[in-house]
């Protein structure tokens, strides 16, 4: 099977030769071709090649065209850092938010205009002409409470769940459309799969989950599943006060970070959720032993069943020894 009938058979829920491999590679990917991070985040195309690389080096499953979650706040205006080998980083000093009353007044960014949103779009069509037919090839946008909290900085979000609960609707919801907007350029550009990033969901209790960030994480899986796309969550950091509710959002797979026990995942989600990771990436991917690897990833496996990627708990950390990668690309094809 080819990487993509692989992927497509698993979602639909028919047989596979081996398990897919899926891994969040980004930092480490650079490293393979020797890139400045500054370079791989902001031109596609030493993404493309460092992707490409990987993927062929490790026998990935996909090429994914994440890299930082700064692209759509850059594109509205948002301050944004840059560094020569460390992700782009919002200027929370700075949100572009702290005003309130300009939410109003802002419109969400064209990707096909936007510097930022469009190099991800490039990199979408220079992966769809290079391995369109081999690779899975993954887009990537933000999910609500992740963007929210880049526009209007963090520590100000979490206090408007409680002091302007009507704020948080409307910035949601003006989130929730851009990144459908953000999403339809990447699957016009030749993408098969969106991953969503909202790793501040994790931030926030169970009951103001399921008041504000669940329903706008429902209205956006549901806005790309009705383009024709399939839908990867990923929300790092413990979710198991809410992995019942993640698992009601209807994605076709969801990542789980190290500390989210799969099994305990598993029974709250049901036996059709395909699930994804969760190894360690620091303790075990990067300080770990290759026999160690194939140990905790055979344990997830066991405890998640045939529904299930291989992948770490998040990114695959830059000075993950190449060895252990390739220990999860052999526990993959052996089973």
């Amino acid at each position: 099977m080819t990487s993509r009938e692989r992927f497509f058979s698993l979602l639909d829920g028919q047989s596979v030769d081996r398990l897919v491999l899926m891994p969040i590679t980004m930092m480490f990917a650079a490293e393979q071709i020797g890139a400045r991070y500054l370079d791989y985040a902001t031109d596609h195309r030493v993404l493309v090649e460092a992707q490409m690389i990987t993927a062929s080096k490790f026998d990935f499953d996909y090429v994914s065209c994440i890299s930082d979650p700064a692209r759509e706040a850059a594109d509205s205006g948002a301050a944004v850092n840059f560094f020569d080998n460390q992700p782009p980083a919002i200027d929370e000093t700075n949100a572009l938010l702290s005003d309130k009353a300009k939410l109003a007044r802002l419109k969400a960014p064209d990707p096909l205009v936007g510097k930022r949103m469009l190099d991800r779009i490039r990199a979408a069509e220079a992966f769809q002409r290079k391995v369109g037919r081999e690779k899975v090839i993954e887009g990537w946008i933000e999910g609500p409470c992740a963007e929210a909290a880049d526009l209007r900085g963090i520590n100000a979000l979490m206090l408007d769940f409680y002091d302007d609960p009507k704020f948080v609707e409307e910035l949601f919801q003006f989130v929730v459309e851009m990144e459908l907007s953000f999403a339809r350029a990447q699957l016009n550009a030749g993408v098969d799969l969106i991953g969503v990033g909202d790793a501040a969901a994790s931030l926030v209790g169970p009951r103001i989950y399921q008041e504000f960030v669940w329903p706008h994480e429902k209205r956006l899986v549901e806005g790309l599943q009705a383009m024709g796309t399939r839908v990867r969550l990923h929300i790092c950091g413990d979710i198991r006060q809410i992995t019942e509710m993640v698992g009601e959002l209807g994605c076709e797979i969801v990542d789980l970070d190290w500390m989210v026990p799969v099994g305990d995942a598993r029974k709250k989600m049901g036996k059709d959720q395909i699930l994804l990771g969760n190894i360690d990436p620091v303790a075990i991917l990067l300080n770990g032993s290759c026999q160690r690897v194939k140990e905790e990833l055979a344990r997830c496996f066991s405890e998640a069943g045939s529904h299930y990627i291989v992948g770490a708990g998040c990114e695959v950390p830059r000075g993950t020894p190449p060895e252990n990668v390739l220990a999860m690309k052999e526990f993959a094809q052996g089973r």
